[in-house]
């Protein structure tokens, strides 16, 4: 009794998280905006969902941020909307057309008072064997050892969303075909303000050795030999027939919840509150369940995963067998474009099995 409604409390603090985020430390946004214009239109659609209204930020980075837009061309938030980032939450837009992601550029750029900055397309030179020392000293504790970035999104209960703490991923093929080598040494030299990235240049390193670095991060580019693909599995449910009836089902699938280590949260008929109750006898129950561990591991990684939390497991009867089903767990890598969920979808993946299998046979 105790865990489930411990469970109940965490859940009721995600929900006042999320609320009071969108009420606290709102970036400076500017007026000068045409919120019928296309661009807009196109940003709500496309972008809003995880940049915020106006770039506020949520479980994408903040857009509305002075010194970001002061850092980066309008080059590279386009060619960032192309190409997005693989495996790093944000995913490739390749149906919006040339002329759409023009627009919605420069929609993105209304949100502060920031002049689009002029960077030089000219390539830096440098020398990348040393770039990798200064790479290891300087960038590696934040960066990841090899430019994989930080773990998860970043966003966590003490987060508000306006603050970018994440740091992104310097290997990966978005970033890189999207900022070009004077846009990395003007972050390198220059640091984020607002972010934990720290000017170079105020720590000892000359304008050779950010060179080396920028040659370093640029060879990351070529160390990429084929595409990155986040193909989503075959299975996109796990489906298993019982060799017991519906009644004795249910209660073996809520013993296999406690003796895998979980609570049984809540148990319903498929689609309470939605079918009729007093439409005939329907052989549809759904169990929930989860533990505290499970859920914070998962808003964790990424808070999409409320969406699958707690967990569920629908027992069904039709023409006299009996079925247990529940989503694949391996879906949630390719669906939310997410490689840091790739443990805690093949952990949930074999907690599904074992309950799955202790339940029906």
């Amino acid at each position: 009794m105790r865990s489930k409604k411990s469970i109940l409390i965490l859940l009721s603090m995600v929900v006042l998280f999320l609320s009071a985020c969108a009420q606290v430390g709102k970036p400076e946004i500017t007026s000068d905006r045409d919120e019928d214009s296309e661009g807009a239109r196109l940003y709500a659609l496309h972008c809003s969902a995880c940049h915020g209204n106006y770039g506020r930020g949520g479980v994408g980075v903040p857009l509305a941020l002075e010194d970001f837009l002061k850092s980066v061309s309008n080059q590279y938030i386009a060619q960032s909307i192309r190409f997005g980032r693989p495996g790093r939450v944000m995913p490739t837009f390749p149906r919006l057309s040339d002329q759409q992601v023009q627009v919605i550029t420069e929609y993105i750029r209304t949100f502060h008072w920031a002049d689009e900055p002029k960077f030089s397309i000219e390539s830096i030179k440098g020398n990348p064997k040393f770039g990798a020392k200064l790479y290891t000293a300087y960038c590696a504790q934040c960066h990841g050892a090899k430019g994989e970035g930080g773990h998860g999104t970043g966003v966590s209960f003490s987060r508000p969303r306006f603050k970018s703490i994440l740091a992104p991923a310097l290997n990966n093929e978005g970033y890189l075909a999207s900022a070009n080598d004077q846009v990395i040494k003007h972050s390198l030299t220059l640091g984020r303000a607002g972010t934990p990235m720290r000017a170079l240049s105020t720590m000892g390193l000359s304008e050779q050795n950010i060179n080396d670095l920028v040659s370093y991060i640029r060879s990351f580019q070529i160390l990429s030999v084929k595409r990155f693909e986040m193909k989503r599995p075959a299975e996109a449910a796990l489906v298993w027939p019982s060799s017991h009836s519906y009644e004795q089902t249910i209660e073996r699938l809520k013993d296999a919840v406690v003796n895998n280590g979980y609570s049984v949260v809540r148990e319903q008929l498929l689609g309470e509150g939605i079918v009729d109750p007093d439409e005939g006898e329907r052989k549809q129950h759904v169990v929930y369940f989860a533990s505290l561990q499970m859920i914070s591991d998962g808003l964790a990684h990424d808070p999409r995963m409320g969406l699958f939390l707690p967990g569920k497991i629908i027992i069904i009867e039709h023409e006299g067998v009996v079925k247990v089903l529940a989503h694949n767990p391996k879906q949630y890598n390719a669906l939310f474009n997410n490689t840091a969920l790739s443990d805690f979808s093949e952990m949930l993946h074999k907690t599904y099995q074992a309950i799955l299998l202790e339940a029906t046979l």
